[in-house]
């Protein structure tokens, strides 16, 4: 991630998002105008973080590490509005979510029963939405085993509390941040952490192997 973008300034992503914002706002009035705003939750979120790291690199995600095709902050972590008028209070929450949990969450906002045969991953957020409760979840976890363009490198992720920690599926060391005291991901605690670090092997290792994830293997014909 040495070409990191440290300057927001391209104007065309800047004439992007603002295309996206005034599509928004359309939707949005639309439902106010059908009277169907009160009766609509509106979810909006990136599925990644911006591409800031390959050619052109347009965007900027600092303080975040990295980008796109990567699994610092800066590939995983986005924001996200989630909006049904008289239905939550206005607030900010930094509680970590994932997109696998809208499946179970919109399920039960809309009064229909949960699946839990189908809810692998996800749980439902609407204690948190509208109670303010604390999710009962012990970790997150990513897995992204593959080379794409952006740079970044095939691995797994597993996020415990304030520490994340980074399996790669290469001969690139484990890493281990504390995104409370860290969210720029400077400093590996790899090495001074092993209990923290086998403890949390352990943990994403049974989820990959308990969601059959695939995994990348070596190309026999590789350099022949």
């Amino acid at each position: 991630d040495s070409k990191v973008r440290l300057v927001q300034e391209h104007a065309v992503y800047a004439a992007m998002v603002e295309a996206m914002d005034r599509a928004v706002g359309k939707v949005l009035k639309s439902l106010k105008k059908l009277k169907l705003d009160k009766n609509t939750v509106v979810i909006f979120m990136s599925d990644n973080g911006g591409l800031s790291t390959s050619g052109g690199h347009p965007t900027s995600n600092l303080p975040l590490r990295a980008g796109k095709g990567w699994l610092y902050e800066g590939g995983i972590r986005e924001p996200m509005l989630i909006s049904w008028p008289g239905k939550f209070e206005s607030r900010t929450d930094d509680t970590p979510v994932t997109s696998t949990d809208f499946y179970p969450t919109i399920l039960e906002l809309a009064g229909l029963p949960l699946k839990p045969e189908q809810h692998v991953d996800g749980i439902s957020l609407a204690s948190l939405l509208k109670e303010n409760k604390k999710l009962k979840r012990e970790a997150l976890y990513w897995h992204y085993p593959h080379w794409g363009n952006q740079g970044g490198t095939p691995g797994a992720v597993i996020r415990n509390g304030d520490y994340k920690l980074i399996q790669y599926f290469t001969d690139k060391p484990t890493e281990l941040f504390n995104l409370k005291k860290d969210i720029g991901e400077t400093k590996s605690l790899a090495d001074s952490k092993k209990d923290k670090v086998q403890k949390m092997e352990r943990m994403l290792n049974q989820w990959l192997q308990e969601t059959d994830a695939k995994l990348p293997s070596p190309n026999p014909y590789y350099n022949k």
